[in-house]
């Protein structure tokens, strides 16, 4: 049995920003097209009136201030309020397969080794643009990387899942390093005309580089990894390829992102809570030595209350990192540009935890110490 590290990670970020003020001009506007066109309707009461929203709105209820994403007009015109992002040939590279072969990069770059000595390649993700050929496959084939990928969708937890995934790899001897990556064009399925989600998500892809620890001399120990799955119908997407078979249905609004969010609060906080807390105390790790939690991006409210919970009092901004006031919801990116973006400060011997929870419900904690 080996033991596995974390020897690099990467990120691409996408250079379009749209910021709270921009999204809620555009989200009204659409409110007052609607309401004006219906309101016979909703005069007779047959139909609601839409109800504007507000950057006050958006930020007491979720922390996020912008977000990157791959298209910026599409989703600001209020006649279209969606990314417009043109289909590719087959000969060119896909999208997803692009940002997340930057990332990969970047991680590759850090890491400082040939790609010769990676083995597998894992395109984890909430959603891939394509059923086959395997988003990985064409990753692994733009890096010039031997051996074998595939794809895994376990939603906002795919990045801790597909660590874990790696980690189980490294330890049977089936690989020396594996390349777990994370594209995220969540702007994709997002319902920008939804006034308690269209300021949820951003796009990002991330990597994240898991090696045979008696091959690098740096990077962080994984101490334990652990999942867990709970179904749930409270975070859902039903799009799929399904849906040609029931033409009806094309256009429902549950082919898009869609949550129950005070539901999800309630249930998925002691859900994750508890959970770390019975991984560290299984692992002998006193969770208030913990020097960062490097937790999943969605609401600041829930990463408050599991910090609180984890380290018994309230954490700082520096012990309990949070990004996504600028990158907003990146699913199963959130928690690696967290760690990758907060963790230069650590000693060898310091204590940290990577931590993701969404859909499914699914969550996974990942305990590293830098060596």
């Amino acid at each position: 049995m080996h033991s596995a590290v974390i020897a690099a990670t990467g990120l691409y970020t996408p250079p379009l920003t749209v910021s709270n003020a921009e999204l809620v001009v555009a989200f009204n506007a659409y409110v007052a097209a609607y309401n004006e066109e219906h309101s016979g309707a909703i005069a007779a009461g047959e139909v609601e009136a839409l109800t504007p929203s507000s950057e006050a709105f958006i930020e007491k209820a979720s922390g996020i201030k912008s977000r990157h994403v791959m298209n910026k007009a599409g989703i600001l015109d209020p006649k279209i309020m969606r990314p417009i992002l043109p289909e590719r040939s087959n000969e060119e590279p896909s999208i997803m397969a692009e940002i997340g072969v930057s990332a990969a990069r970047d991680a590759i770059a850090r890491w400082g080794k040939d790609v010769g000595e990676i083995d597998a390649v894992i395109c984890a993700a909430s959603n891939m643009q394509r059923a086959y050929p395997a988003m990985a496959i064409e990753i692994q084939q733009a890096l010039g990387i031997d051996g074998f990928g595939f794809d895994m969708n376990v939603a906002c937890s795919s990045a801790t899942f597909g660590i874990k995934t790696a980690v189980d790899y490294i330890a049977s001897g089936s690989a020396r390093a594996v390349l777990v990556v994370n594209p995220e064009i969540t702007s994709g399925h997002l319902n920008f005309c939804d006034r308690d989600s269209h300021f949820i998500f951003g796009d990002v892809a991330t990597a994240i580089i898991i090696e045979r620890a008696d091959l690098v001399a740096g990077g962080w120990d994984i101490l334990g990894t652990r999942l867990k799955t709970q179904f749930s119908n409270n975070i859902r997407n039903n799009f799929g390829f399904l849906n040609r078979t029931a033409p009806e249905g094309i256009g429902a609004k549950d082919k898009l992102f869609v949550q129950e969010g005070r539901k999800v609060f309630r249930e998925v906080v002691p859900m994750v809570s508890d959970m770390i807390l019975a991984h560290a105390l299984d692992l002998n790790i006193d969770p208030t030595s913990l020097k960062r939690l490097w937790l999943h991006q969605a609401n600041i409210n829930m990463n408050e209350l599991i910090g609180r919970k984890v380290l018994g009092r309230d954490p700082t901004r520096e012990e309990n990192v949070i990004i996504l006031d600028s990158y907003a919801n990146t699913s199963s990116a959130g928690s690696i540009i967290a760690f990758h973006s907060a963790n230069d400060d650590f000693e060898a011997g310091d204590l940290g935890l990577i931590c993701s929870f969404g859909a499914g419900y699914s969550a996974g904690t990942v305990f590293v110490r830098k060596r």
